[in-house]
């Protein structure tokens, strides 16, 4: 088995946009809302720039996309980034995939400057969540202000260790 994690490509986008979207119906985040419902959702590789201190990372597997996870600015706090979409298909849970996709955002993260990391995802996503704790993510009583994800009912924030 060949296991690759790789940067967006526009080429990936159809692929990635059934993965999340199919995993979102999955957990039941359909509508909107929802990260799956997102306008983004339809071309990552557009929305996920470099330059514009984001991210997006593909994963996959024997060549076929399984996966991804991503790292955006949050929309009302200058040193805040948000981890984004970490969706992956089922065949490939249990890889240590999201462990891997997660470090890789969060080390870009901390290299763009950002001090913390926050992130919503949803109590039926058990493993997601379990993955996030060991992770050093904290539990918060509410969203940050100015999520776009009104319907997510976990929300999480990680300080980030600063670059050496």
């Amino acid at each position: 088995m060949n296991v690759e994690i790789v940067k967006a490509r526009s080429d990936y986008d159809e692929a990635i946009c059934h993965v999340i979207q199919s995993v979102g119906a999955e957990f039941g985040a359909v509508g909107e809302g929802f990260g799956p419902s997102d306008p983004e959702v339809a071309a990552m590789s557009g929305h996920y720039v470099e330059t514009q201190g984001s991210l997006y990372l593909v994963a996959l597997v024997d060549g076929k996309v399984v996966g991804g996870c991503g790292i955006a600015p949050f929309a009302s706090h200058d040193d805040v980034c948000e981890l984004k979409k970490l969706f992956l298909l089922p065949e490939s849970r249990g890889l240590g995939l999201g462990k891997k996709l997660t470090e890789q955002c969060l080390e870009f993260a901390s290299e763009h400057g950002y001090r913390q990391c926050y992130l919503d995802t949803l109590a039926s996503m058990t493993s997601a969540i379990q993955l996030y704790e060991s992770m050093g993510f904290t539990h918060l009583t509410q969203p940050l202000e100015g999520t776009i994800h009104n319907r997510c009912d976990v929300w999480m924030l990680k300080t980030l260790r600063r670059p050496s």
